[in-house]
């Protein structure tokens, strides 16, 4: 559409003044959320944290170490995150569905191998009433066992029947279980293997939930709330809190790796998994080896650029295998980590990509890299980490994952530095002892195609 010469002007205006509001915004922004720091505290033995992001709505998790690795039995993780925004002493599950849908609010839980997440979105204005509702759910929960038995079990079964439709998710299972073997080892949720209705009860969960909720091994983390208004209310709603559990504990035992190889057939897809001892989280302290985070990215499998096929060595050898789609992650624990190389597609692909996979780590080991390769890599795993940090919801959970182990927030600016001098040496030396060390391999589905570990030139 043409503008008469009158109107031309005030258009162009109206158009200009946005742009500038939103620089203004920008730089206010900035100067809110600084470098996206953590503020922390304690009360009644409760560490918290938080950072006051310049947003309309607010982010407000409980953190607790009460994922697979910790639970005493089969399928307790499982079922104490079932159990959330259920009945309390003080509130009927219909009541606090009806109250937080009147104030707009998102509840959800979810669980992992480490940590059991609960996790509260709403409009700031509402921080007290989701901080006191949080706090009520962890030490006033009602455990009954008409729940229990009509709708927490049947959700478990429908998720074990999830697990065992998805090689993908067998496949991590399994992987994980060649690692680590127990602790980090234990399926998120209870397999076929697991007769885990023998162990659970009511009464165990509810006993279950004053370890897994104690005030030491728990943390409450915010994202988009102003500190000292989170911890007046953390202090006022979580005096309540339990100090331990007379039945259980929760024992956390340092991971020993140990490496493997488990085949498991399946008709629904093929899946092949390659992993290695990986890097532990950023708050884990020495255990943290940023090398592996650039390895990672360096031997990657996905582009990052539309129309390219990227820079890692996995992804520019993607012509050799069409059908099959890699991806190289460090999966980061307190303790721990496990770098996993996950193939997937038809299983002649998978094949030709999983030798693919050792040549590259030898080619790295040997120094057939370019330093600029490893340059973009290293830029690129810099920039994962600091996104990952920004994003909630892995923000929120590394953030209380760091608190309760060693009182250390997730502060993704010094963990941005620790990768950024990352040198090519380093990811050299770390290629060379991945191929020196055992492997942990798994492949799902059709074992007639899918090769051995030592076929493919892996010590397992």
């Amino acid at each position: 559409m043409v503008l008469p010469a009158a109107v031309a002007p005030r258009a162009l205006r109206a158009i200009q003044q946005p742009i500038r509001q939103v620089t203004q915004k920008r730089g206010l922004a900035a100067a809110a959320s600084g470098s996206f720091q953590y503020e922390q505290g304690e009360a009644h033995s409760v560490q918290y944290a938080s950072r006051d992001l310049p947003s309309a709505t607010t982010t407000l998790a409980v953190v607790a170490r009460a994922g697979s690795r910790y639970q005493p039995l089969p399928g307790f993780s499982d079922a104490l995150e079932k159990f959330a925004f259920k009945s309390t002493m003080k509130r009927s599950a219909l009541r606090i569905t009806r109250e937080s849908e009147l104030l707009g609010g998102e509840l959800s839980a979810y669980h992992n191998r480490e940590n059991l997440v609960l996790r509260a979105r709403f409009m700031k204005e509402d921080l007290p009433y989701f901080t006191e509702l949080l706090a009520e759910l962890i030490s006033k929960t009602r455990y009954t066992s008409h729940e229990l038995a009509e709708e927490v079990m049947h959700v478990m079964r429908l998720d074990q029947k999830g697990l065992l439709a998805s090689p993908l998710n067998m496949a991590m299972n399994s992987v994980h279980g060649v690692a680590f073997h127990h602790g980090l080892g234990t399926p998120t949720n209870a397999t076929s293997s697991s007769p885990f209705q023998k162990y659970i009860d009511a009464q165990a969960i509810a006993d279950y939930s004053e370890a897994a909720y104690a005030r030491k091994n728990i943390a409450v983390v915010a994202n988009g709330a102003d500190h000292q208004e989170l911890a007046k209310w953390v202090k006022e709603f979580f005096q309540d809190t339990k100090t331990a559990s007379s039945v259980y504990t929760i024992k956390n035992e340092p991971t020993k790796y140990f490496g493997g190889e488990e085949r498991i057939a399946h008709a629904s897809g093929n899946v092949m998994i390659l992993a290695f001892p990986g890097s532990s989280s950023f708050t884990s302290g020495q255990s943290f080896k940023p090398e592996l985070q650039v390895l990672a990215a360096l031997l990657g499998g996905e582009t990052s650029i539309k129309w390219s096929p990227g820079f890692s060595l996995l992804s520019k050898a993607a012509a050799d295998f069409p059908l099959a789609h890699v991806s190289t992650v460090n999966q980061a624990y307190t303790d721990a980590g496990l770098l996993t190389v996950t193939i997937t597609g038809k299983s002649q692909d998978i094949a030709k990509a999983s030798k693919a996979v050792v040549d590259a780590l030898k080619s790295v080991a040997s120094g057939n890299v370019s330093d600029e390769d490893i340059t973009k890599a290293t830029a690129l795993a810099k920039f994962r980490a600091l996104e990952a940090g920004q994003q909630t919801q892995a923000g929120l959970e590394a953030t209380g994952m760091g608190l309760i182990s060693n009182k250390q927030p997730y502060q993704i600016d010094q963990l941005g530095d620790k990768i950024g001098k990352v040198t090519a040496d380093q990811v050299k030396t770390a290629a060379k002892s991945l191929l020196d060390q055992k492997a942990a391999v798994s492949s799902v589905g059709d074992l007639f195609v899918l090769p051995w570990a030592e076929e493919i030139g892996l010590k397992v």
